[in-house]
């Protein structure tokens, strides 16, 4: 049994599929943020970005008399809710095939294992009923998401100051817009709106972009959005900000220098989200949450509370857990196998081995330690790093982009790969390579004997391990 309204639904379906009697509360829209207000539609925006962008690219690099006319914001919408509509489709499909009870309304635990629903809709689904009070023997399974993080004073009107979850629903396309918080949701909002010809300034209070990546990462991408013409403050807080008829007037404390005073069309409040637990009553059951409110598991292995029986997944964990969709994925899979009782117990989460994708432009791409990262646990490393211009398609792309590799320092080679960050156009396509090699606890001389496509972007990959691995091509 389990509510969700953010996150993900994997377990319940796995759970099924294993024998269990699933109950779904939902109180709003099956798929929760992810699908309806975060990943899906906002990289079907980012694609539409893309293209917007090669037109560009195609008349002042490649000689294509291309011009934009005009970007018809109704149809662009029009596209991206329809993705996101027959996505929808598709979840409650497989949800009803694999014989999951969807009650529509809101949970709340009256013990530890017993959960009353307020009904917010109709049930579907074999036996599905319109709420009352539900008793779970094998567990509950908590995974009700997050929310934008908002500042004191400064609420979301949909139009002049928007967060994460309405900017891509906001009338129109600003002329200018002011982005707080450098994180990936506020790189990925900065680019977007820039390539739709908006007038960027990204505010970050720490001293670089993507602050939790490698540093080399941060640099990169910082490069790449300047060139395209963002103003990137790094260092810089928010002191005010006031919204008036036409846009916002906000005052930045820059790391250098006295106080600037920004005009936008648009200010997009980028600064984290935070875990939703209102309504859960989650003391009748014996639960607390921490000082950030996030439920902490007291066995990571099984995802399982402090309470036994009662699991939690998805955006209420706290680090190391990534409040990623995919990482969701992977920890609903882990209870719906350990509520299932299956021997031996499903492997934990391993976080380390957890891709993750900013889809600006340029994109990034990581998995595995920061270079940083492996020096603070004390490890004695080797670092190699291969830009994507020495490979023919990065000159084709012509965008620069890099390839850095962390690898164990062995005697006089290198041993297990660490790290792995990538930055460039389509990197988070490449990706799914450094996972296993990182996944497996591959050597560079493993990745070495494997022969990547020519000319792809994947070459600088293979470039970079061959270099390790002593027997390099481009890099001397």
């Amino acid at each position: 049994m389990g509510q969700t309204s953010s996150s993900s639904t994997t377990s319940r379906p796995r759970a099924a599929a294993l024998g269990l009697d699933v109950v779904l509360a939902e109180r709003d829209l099956v798929g929760g943020t992810c699908l309806h207000r975060g990943c899906i539609p906002s990289k079907a925006m980012l694609h539409a970005a893309e293209l917007v962008d090669g037109i560009s690219e195609a008349r002042e690099r490649w000689g294509v008399k291309a011009t934009l006319e005009a970007v018809d914001w109704s149809a662009l919408t029009a596209t991206r809710d329809d993705i996101v509509a027959r996505n929808h489709r598709g979840v409650e499909g497989h949800l009803s095939h694999a014989g999951v009870h969807v009650v529509r309304g809101s949970a709340a635990l009256t013990g530890p294992r017993t959960v009353r629903i307020t009904p917010t809709g109709t049930a579907t689904g074999a036996g599905a009923d319109a709420g009352g009070e539900w008793t779970a023997r094998r567990g509950i399974v908590l995974a009700t998401g997050s929310r934008p993080r908002t500042l004191p004073g400064l609420a979301s009107d949909g139009q002049r100051v928007v967060t994460s979850d309405d900017a891509l629903f906001a009338p129109g396309l600003p002329d200018s817009v002011l982005v707080l918080g450098g994180g990936a949701i506020g790189v990925e909002y900065a680019s977007l709106h820039r390539s739709m010809g908006a007038d960027v300034t990204l505010v970050e209070a720490a001293d670089r972009l993507l602050p939790l990546e490698d540093a080399d990462v941060s640099c990169h991408l910082t490069r790449g959005l300047k060139k395209r013409g963002i103003e990137v403050l790094t260092g810089a807080r928010l002191e005010h900000a006031e919204p008036y008829p036409d846009g916002v007037r906000a005052t930045v404390r820059p790391a250098r220098g006295e106080p600037r005073t920004l005009d936008a069309r648009r200010l997009l409040v980028a600064v984290g989200r935070a875990p939703v637990t209102d309504g859960l009553n989650l003391g009748a059951a014996g639960l607390t949450t921490d000082d950030r409110g996030f439920i902490a598991p007291a066995d990571w292995s099984r995802l399982e509370t402090a309470v036994p029986g009662i699991h939690v997944v998805g955006d209420l964990l706290p680090p190391p857990s990534l409040g990623l969709a995919h990482a969701s994925f992977a920890e609903g899979l882990l209870v719906a196998e350990t509520l299932a009782g299956l021997s031996p117990q499903p492997r934990p989460v391993d976080y380390d081995t957890v891709p993750r994708v900013t889809y600006s432009s340029p994109q990034t791409a990581a998995v595995g330690l920061s270079e940083a990262q492996t020096r603070e646990r004390g490890l004695d490393v080797v670092v190699n790093t291969m830009p994507l211009t020495a490979v023919a398609k990065g000159m084709v792309h012509g965008q620069g982009g890099m390839v850095k590799v962390v690898a164990e320092r062995a005697g006089e080679g290198t041993g297990q790969v660490l790290g792995v960050h990538l930055v460039g156009p389509h990197v988070s396509e490449m990706v799914a390579e450094s996972q296993l090699i990182v996944g497996w606890d591959a050597e560079p001389s493993d990745l070495a004997q494997h022969i990547h496509p020519h000319p792809t972007l994947s070459e600088a990959v293979g470039e970079a391990f061959l270099t390790l691995a002593g027997r390099g091509l481009h890099q001397v």
